[in-house]
């Protein structure tokens, strides 16, 4: 069967580029776009983002001498096209699949993806550091970063552009703005005036006037004026000037013969320079052009209907859908609830609050920092902040989370989302470290409920504290059980006993209780859900430890520094006589897979539980035997 890509056919890695023409890119687009959606449908992934950025990365590739010159992309939402012109075209149907590729930028996937990223904002630092690195070799390479209008929103981004200004910095900012369209008079004009702007040509002029001008101190302040007021009127670009860069912009990032023309043109060039570039998410798939945020990560779905493929799980609510409606039910009746989130409303079940209360949210932009700052403030005077935010983003505000909030015992409440192995985002999104990093905090309360009913009591329980606290929460389905929206919350550290055994006894925090209660029945074990990570039920804690051989403690965190070793530390405490044994995320970075594969990969799933504590009670059996010897 003749395959309906003839030219991607032809291209394996960036140098088969070279051998095309201008038009024969631009069908090359066509043929990529149809490509990343033939192959996104089936696999699911970030799809809308990869779209808007089919001509960016083909003009890059076919411009720069790739992997010598060095792209770095940000967070890699926008990667697929990438990932298809740099050898793994033929490996994209193993996409997010257990030992596939990665669905971000990987540096041990492929010399091509120069840095991985996964969070953002990350990609002006880097190429700093990869500029000044080059530098230090004496090695002649570009450098290249490439970043979202909502990369920008985060102030390491910022932080970055004035240390590239204040050092002169030869890095090229590709800022790919997606959220504003060009209306075809205004973008023939930009593209003419930023042609020019970044020609050889008008720099030269430039540059020797600046020669004359400087001799005569009159004629160059005249000069400076008109040349500031002219930025003014005809570029967006000024601040960027201001901070040492060339601003040059903005053009269609969806028309690659310009594209290339400006590309050649400012590869020429040195110092930092930022090419602003207007393009359309979901471009050139209607559905995904008109709603890209249902189209911005996907599960399989049917190409021409864009309906989804069923899961045979979906009629019960996640976590997040649970999350959502406590929220909501709760600011019915508390004016001071104030809901905030960095970026992410629909992944955080923020969508419904903000319609019914949208002057108690805010969405603060990717600014992690200042959104953990913003609710101490707005704690400091009175309001319960709700900070509702992924684990793995959480991390690039612990210091706000200590400075601002725990040491000075602010009422703040964090519901923490995607809590443990998330899937197929793998290493850069696993939220496998937020016990570890919350439970040391002084008069922190760090809860993990076991179902979707402890949840809601949680929520309450965090809502009602005051001070410092947090509930963190997997992904994906909950057990479908009913829930009360009552009011009811619970004893803070208190556990509660599951099941009543002999012998062996397990200590859980959080869902995997549902694999462990499975367990234990085989084992006549008993079962406790311990509820809180801080404080811990220490009278439980004496009690299990007087009536069993041996405790086995279970979560779905790193195992250093997480539950486990809450406990561990107050058995070796108190001296009390036991064999403890921690079960968690063991001390590797894991990769991406679904989560029941990884769950069964490290020993976490009903049978890796069942092996560890056949294993632990043969030793501990011997163990007895030698003693009584």
């Amino acid at each position: 069967m003749k395959s309906k890509y003839t030219l991607l056919d032809k291209i394996d890695l960036p140098n088969d580029l070279k051998n095309l023409g201008i038009k024969d890119l631009e069908s090359l687009s066509v043929e990529l776009r149809n490509f990343i959606l033939d192959s996104v449908s089936k696999t699911g992934g970030h799809l809308a983002s990869g779209l808007g950025a089919v001509e960016l990365t083909i003009s890059l590739h076919y411009v720069f001498d790739t992997p010598n010159d060095k792209i770095i992309w940000d967070v890699g939402h926008q990667c697929y096209p990438h990932k298809i012109l740099t050898g793994r075209k033929n490996l994209m149907h193993t996409l997010r699949k257990k030992n596939g590729l990665s669905g971000f930028l990987k540096k041990t996937e492929s010399e091509y993806d120069c840095f991985g990223a996964g969070h953002s904002s990350t990609s002006i630092s880097v190429a700093i550091g990869y500029d000044l690195a080059l530098k230090m070799k004496n090695e002649n390479k570009k450098v290249v970063a490439v970043i979202g209008d909502g990369g920008l929103t985060a102030g390491m981004a910022y932080e970055a552009m004035c240390h590239a200004g204040d050092i002169d910095s030869d890095i090229l900012v590709i800022l790919n703005d997606n959220d504003m369209s060009i209306s075809p008079n205004v973008g023939a004009i930009h593209k003419y005036l930023t042609r020019m702007l970044s020609g050889k040509t008008f720099s030269s002029i430039k540059d020797k006037s600046k020669k004359v001008f400087n001799k005569v101190k009159i004629i160059e302040d005249i000069a400076k004026k008109v040349e500031t007021s002219a930025k003014k009127f005809i570029t967006p670009g000024h601040l960027f000037e201001e901070i040492g860069f060339k601003y040059y912009g903005p053009v269609d990032g969806h028309d690659i013969p310009n594209l290339v023309k400006i590309l050649a043109n400012l590869k020429l060039q040195k110092g930092p320079r930022i090419l602003h570039i207007i393009t359309r998410k979901g471009k050139g798939y209607k559905l995904a052009e008109d709603n890209p945020i249902n189209y911005h990560g996907v599960t399989p779905f049917d190409v021409k209907s864009g309906k989804k493929k069923k899961n045979k799980i979906e009629n019960k609510l996640t976590y997040t859908n649970i999350f959502s409606e406590w929220i909501t039910n709760k600011a019915n009746n508390n004016d001071n609830l104030v809901a905030i989130t960095p970026a992410m409303r629909e992944g955080s079940g923020l969508v419904e609050f903000e319609k019914k209360f949208p002057d108690r949210y805010f969405d603060v932009g990717i600014a992690e920092q200042h959104s953990v700052t913003f609710a101490a403030g707005l704690a400091a005077e009175g309001m319960k902040p709700i900070v509702a935010i992924y684990s793995t983003f959480l991390q690039r505000a612990y210091d706000q989370v200590i400075h601002d909030v725990m040491i000075q015992e602010l009422d703040v409440l964090f519901a923490i989302d995607r809590a443990g192995l998330v899937g197929a985002d793998g290493e850069t999104h696993h939220g496998i470290y937020d016990i570890s990093y919350l439970r040391i905090l002084p008069k922190f309360i760090v809860m993990t409920p076991s179902n979707e009913q402890e949840m809601w009591k949680m929520l309450n329980t965090g809502f009602d504290y005051k001070g410092p606290a947090a509930v963190r929460y997997p992904r994906g389905y909950s057990l479908g059980l009913s829930l009360d929206s009552d009011q009811n919350r619970l004893e803070i550290g208190k556990a509660k006993i599951i099941r009543e055994g002999i012998s062996i006894a397990y200590l859980v925090f959080g869902t995997l209780l549902q694999n462990v209660i499975k367990v234990a029945g085989d084992l006549n074990a008993t079962v406790v859900d311990m509820r809180f990570v801080k404080p811990l039920d220490q009278e439980m804690l004496n009690h299990i430890c007087s009536s069993h051989d041996l405790i086995i403690t279970v979560e779905e965190n790193s195992v250093l520094g997480g539950a486990g070793s809450a406990v561990n530390e107050y058995i070796l405490s108190k001296n009390l006589p036991n064999h403890v044994h921690n079960i968690g995320v063991p001390d590797h970075t894991i990769s991406h897979g679904s989560q029941d594969e990884l769950l069964s990969e490290l020993g976490l799933d009903e049978d890796g539980i069942l092996k560890t504590s056949l294993e632990l009670r043969k030793n501990i059996s011997k163990l007895k035997k030698i003693h009584h010897k």
